[in-house]
């Protein structure tokens, strides 16, 4: 009997998708308002709760300017808009802000010393050469440790002097409306902070069972197609790198030091790289070796080594590591990589054991050559997972 194909899902015109993504945000906006007490809803939904902080913050400048009648009122919302920065860190707030009073104050007297050497210098040609000096100073010092503070001082330096011919009265209004946005956007700034030791937590735990997923797909027969392990470790480095950048805030709230967090980052890189390598391997085996590879990963160290990455992730997303202190410890059953000749065990001469009744040396496994070099990725693999596990039990309780 003839069926009918099932029809195709209708696509969305462009219109539908611009709407959704328009309205997304603000639905997002709505459920980040209602979740305010979970620090997890805080760190879900951070882009939404960015974008309220932002909004408010811009409705504030322009209630304050116009509330006030100040002239050039525009340039305190640009500089609110330019300074707000993005989502901020519980842990670099003071240090943000410092920088931005500083850039603010710099640019704002450099706009000052322009106009006045305008006005008295004689030469606008003096004026605009002076003006295009400091710029290249601030993009020189841009790039670096202090490039922030380098930025704000040219963007406020033409906002203030403009194009070096204007009036000490306007380049002074200009001045205090910079002063406003500045200052709004510093107290806005600490307004719902996120907690950089949460989203450090949440985003070490999602790459953890991450890794576990890797883990039990090594333990099927069929292996990651190369496009999918590259997606997979793309993805896993690619949070990894967002993890670095959240150490500095996650150490100064947690109040550890910068060895630590280190330490934890290195346990968690070489977990990575490690499983990068055994899935590496079952690409490029014969078929009989992957099928050894998947039998072993299906073994003791390879349950072991997918609960253990679980329990963790667990424990940091509940923001209590110190039950990873009853975790048992790690078993290592003896491998040998070739049949052993002989044992002290089995003679009396060497003080082995042989003589007393009931004592047997344990079995020694001896694997073949091709599957000597991955079972020892995986047990260092394991040794890394319990590193890491000893690592975390220094985290401070935090409540979730």
């Amino acid at each position: 009997m003839d069926t009918e194909p099932p029809a195709a899902a209708p696509r969305r015109s462009m219109l539908s998708y611009a709407v959704f993504h328009l309205l997304e945000p603000l639905r997002r906006m709505a459920v980040a308002v209602r979740t305010l007490g979970s620090p997890y809803q805080r760190y879900r939904h951070a882009r939404a709760l960015h974008g309220i902080r932002v909004a408010l913050a811009l409705l504030a400048t322009l209630a304050l300017s116009r509330g006030l009648d100040l002239p050039h009122s525009v340039w305190a919302s640009v500089s609110l808009l330019t300074v707000i920065g993005g989502i901020q860190h519980q842990g670099n707030i003071r240090r943000k802000a410092m920088e931005r009073g500083m850039g603010t104050l710099l640019g704002a007297a450099a706009g000052l010393l322009l106009i006045l050497l305008d006005q008295y210098g004689g030469s606008p040609a003096a004026t605009i050469g002076a003006m295009s000096l400091i710029a290249g100073l601030c993009a020189y010092y841009a790039i670096g440790s202090g490039g922030y503070i380098a930025l704000l001082t040219a963007i406020t330096m033409m906002i203030v002097a403009g194009e070096g011919d204007d009036s000490m009265t306007m380049g002074l209004w200009r001045t205090l409306q910079v002063c406003i946005g500045i200052a709004v956007a510093l107290v806005f700034s600490f307004a719902l902070p996120l907690n950089g030791s949460y989203a450090w937590r949440y985003e070490l735990a999602l790459n953890l069972r991450r890794m576990q997923r890797v883990i039990r797909r090594l333990q099927t027969d069929k292996p990651l197609t190369p496009e999918a392990r590259s997606a997979v470790f793309a993805d896993l480095g690619k949070r990894s790198i967002a993890l670095r950048g959240l150490m500095p805030s996650a150490a100064k709230e947690m109040r550890l030091s910068s060895a630590r967090m280190e330490e934890i980052q290195h346990h968690q890189r070489a977990i990575m790289a490690s499983l990068e390598v055994i899935s590496s391997a079952r690409l490029q085996e014969p078929r009989e070796v992957q099928l050894a590879l998947a039998r072993a990963f299906r073994g003791d160290i390879g349950q072991e080594m997918r609960m253990g990455l679980l329990a963790i992730a667990r424990a940091l997303r509940a923001g209590d590591t110190s039950v990873l202190d009853t975790v048992p410890a790690r078993r290592t059953p003896a491998v040998a990589n070739a049949p052993a000749t002989s044992t002290g065990a089995d003679d009396p001469a060497d003080g082995g054991t042989a003589g007393h009744a009931g004592e047997q040396a344990a079995p020694v496994a001896v694997l073949p050559p091709a599957m000597q070099g991955p079972d020892w990725v995986m047990r260092e693999t394991a040794a890394q997972i319990d590193q890491l596990r000893r690592a975390l039990l220094v985290l401070p309780r935090q409540r979730n």
